[in-house]
C-alpha cells in the first residue's frame, strides 16, 4: 500500500515516513520532499516514475494525473471501481500528507504579485480535497503535529471516527488556505471589499456556556492571536469574561503604561493613569466602587505583590495583565472563584464585524490617534494647559470605547464620571453627574469628552453646572455655534476634533 508525502511544512516529515514505512507503506513523493527522504536514507518513488510523466510548467503539474487522483479516489467497497483501478493499472494509495505552499507567509514578505501568484497551491488542495472526499478508505494529513498520533491510530485499529475527524480537519486547513486567497485578493484589488468577505478563525477554548446557560460558546481566533499570547493563570474564563477582557484591555492599552480599567457588563466604571500601578487602581476605583464589585480588571503592565495585595480587598471575577508574579500569585491563593490571565500583546485587527439578521455588516477597525486630541481644532477663546490636554486625551478615548450614546468626565487622568449607551446625549450626561454625586466625587475643573458632536447646549450647560473646564468633541452639529457659545459664557474650553467614533 502506498503513502503520498508531498508537503511544504518538512517539520518531522523523516520520521514520520520512517514509521510509515514500518506499518508496511511504501512512499511517494516530489520535488523538495523526496529530496529531503533520500537525504535522511529514506527509500521512496518519485512520483514522476510512478506515472511516468515528468513535472511540467516549472512543478506546476506534478501530481495532477489519474494514477494518482485514482489511487486516492476509487472506493474499496465498489466492485466497479476496484475493476476500473485493475484495467488502468491503479494502485490504492491509502495515505496523503500534504501541507500547502506558503501563500499567506509569502505575501507578507514580498509584494512581488509573480511570486505570489507561484505560491497559489494547486495540486495540494486537489489531493487533499480528494483524500478527505474518500476518507471511509483514506487517512489525510495536513498537520505535522498529527504526526504522532496518526501514528498510534494506524498502529491501533485506525477507526472510521479517527479517519473523519481528520477528513474535518483537512477541509477546514483548504477552505482557510482558500478563503485567505481570496481576502488577499479583494485586500489588493478591492480596498478590502469585494463581492464576498470570508470570516474564519480558529477554535481557541470552549467556554463552559454561552452568554446565557442555555447557549453553547467558544472563542476562536485571528491567526494564532490568543494562542501565542494568551496564558490561563487561573481559573476558566466564561464567553462574557472574554468579551469583558477584551474590552477591558483595549482601553488599558490605549495608553503607554500604567493604566488600569474597570469593566462591568461590557462598560467601563473605572479608570485611571497615574505614576504607579497601585496609584491608578486606587483611583480607578472611585469611579464607582459599587459597579466594580465582580467586574474585570485590565493592568496596562505587571501585576506584582503590591498590587496584587491592594487589589485582594475587593472581589473582582477577572484581572488580565501582561504579566502577573509568583508572589501576587500567593496572595490571590484564597480567591476560589477570581479568574487570572496574561495577555502580552494589543491586538490590531484591521477589520471589524457585526452580526445582523441574515449576515453581518463588514467595516475597517475603528483607530483613535493621540493626534485627534493633541491638534484638535480650538473653537473657544479659552485653551486649555497641557494637564487638561492630558485629561481631554484620556476623556477621548474612554469615550471612543464606549457604548454611544457617551460622555466621559476626567480629572487629573482619573475616570470621575461616565453615562453611556443612552438614547440621549444629555441623558447620558445627566447620568454621569448623578453617579458621580453618589460616589461623592467633585466634577470641578473636570474635563468631559464625547464620542460624537452635542445636537444642542443642553449638555454644555450641563457640565457647566459641575464645573467642568474642557470639552472635546468632533463637532459638526447645525448648532455648533449655540454650543460654542454656551462654552465661552460658561469660561469653557472647548475643542473639535473632526472625527466621530460611534459605537453602536
Amino acid at each position: 500500500m502506498y503513502a503520498l508525502l508531498s508537503v511544504s511544512d518538512k517539520k518531522n516529515i523523516d520520521i514520520f515516513a520512517k514509521e510509515l514505512i514500518s506499518l508496511g507503506y511504501e512512499i511517494l513523493s516530489t520535488g523538495g520532499t523526496l529530496k529531503v527522504l533520500r537525504k535522511h536514507g529514506i527509500a521512496c518513488i518519485d512520483i514522476s516514475s510512478y506515472i511516468d510523466s515528468k513535472e511540467l510548467f516549472d512543478g506546476r503539474v506534478k501530481t495532477l494525473h489519474p494514477k494518482i487522483h485514482g489511487g486516492i479516489l476509487f472506493r474499496r467497497d465498489n466492485d466497479s471501481d476496484i475493476k476500473v483501478a485493475k484495467d488502468a493499472n491503479i494502485f490504492a494509495i491509502n495515505l496523503v500528507c500534504v501541507n500547502l505552499y506558503p501563500f499567506k507567509a509569502i505575501t507578507k514578505k514580498t509584494n512581488d504579485f509573480d511570486e505570489i501568484i507561484e505560491n497559489i497551491d494547486i495540486g495540494g488542495p486537489s489531493l487533499i480535497r480528494a483524500a478527505a472526499k474518500n476518507f471511509k478508505d483514506v487517512v489525510v494529513v495536513v498537520n505535522p503535529d498529527d504526526y504522532q498520533n496518526i501514528i498510534q491510530n494506524l498502529k491501533n485499529n485506525n477507526t472510521l471516527e479517527f479517519r473523519k475527524s481528520l477528513m474535518i480537519k483537512a477541509f477546514e486547513h483548504t477552505a482557510e488556505y482558500d478563503c485567505f486567497i481570496a481576502n488577499y485578493m479583494n485586500e489588493r484589488f478591492n480596498n478590502g471589499f469585494g463581492d464576498s468577505k470570508f470570516i474564519f478563525g480558529k477554535k481557541f477554548i470552549a467556554t463552559k456556556y454561552g452568554e446565557n446557560p442555555h447557549q453553547n460558546g467558544a472563542l476562536y481566533e485571528f491567526e494564532d492571536y490568543w494562542s501565542k499570547n494568551f496564558e490561563i493563570i487561573k481559573g476558566e474564563s466564561s464567553f462574557n469574561n472574554f468579551l469583558d477582557l477584551s474590552n477591558a484591555f483595549k482601553i488599558a492599552n490605549a495608553f503607554d503604561k500604567n493604566a488600569i480599567c474597570i469593566i462591568k457588563h461590557g462598560n467601563p466604571c473605572g479608570f485611571a493613569l497615574k505614576e504607579s500601578l497601585v496609584e491608578s487602581y486606587k483611583e480607578a476605583l472611585k469611579c464607582d466602587n459599587v459597579s466594580a464589585y465582580g467586574g474585570v480588571v485590565a493592568i496596562n503592565g505587571e501585576l506584582d505583590y503590591s498590587l496584587a495585595k491592594i487589589m485582594n480587598e475587593m472581589f473582582f471575577e477577572a484581572i488580565i495583565a501582561h504579566f502577573i508574579t509568583k508572589e501576587a500569585l500567593e496572595v490571590f491563593n484564597s480567591k476560589k472563584r477570581l479568574r487570572l490571565f496574561c495577555l502580552n500583546k494589543n491586538t490590531s485587527d484591521s477589520y471589524d464585524f457585526r452580526r445582523i439578521s441574515g449576515g453581518f455588516l463588514l467595516q475597517n477597525m475603528d483607530l483613535i490617534d493621540d493626534n485627534e486630541v493633541l491638534h484638535s481644532k480650538q473653537v473657544s477663546k479659552i485653551r486649555v494647559s497641557k494637564n487638561q490636554m492630558q485629561d481631554l486625551l484620556v476623556a477621548y478615548k474612554l469615550a471612543a470605547f464606549t457604548k454611544s450614546n457617551c460622555v466621559t468626565y476626567v480629572k487629573d487622568s482619573v475616570l470621575v464620571g461616565i453615562g453611556m449607551g443612552l438614547t440621549s446625549r444629555v441623558d447620558s450626561a445627566r447620568l454621569a453627574i448623578l453617579k458621580a454625586k453618589d460616589m461623592g466625587l467633585d466634577l470641578e475643573g473636570s474635563s468631559l469628552a464625547s464620542e460624537a458632536f452635542f445636537p444642542f447646549r443642553d449638555s454644555v450647560d450641563l457640565a457647566a453646572s459641575v464645573g467642568v473646564s474642557a470639552i472635546v468633541q468632533p463637532g459638526g452639529s447645525i448648532r455648533d455655534n449655540e454650543v460654542i457659545e454656551s462654552a465661552n459664557e460658561h469660561n469653557i474650553a472647548m475643542y473639535f476634533t473632526n472625527k466621530r467614533h460611534f459605537l453602536h
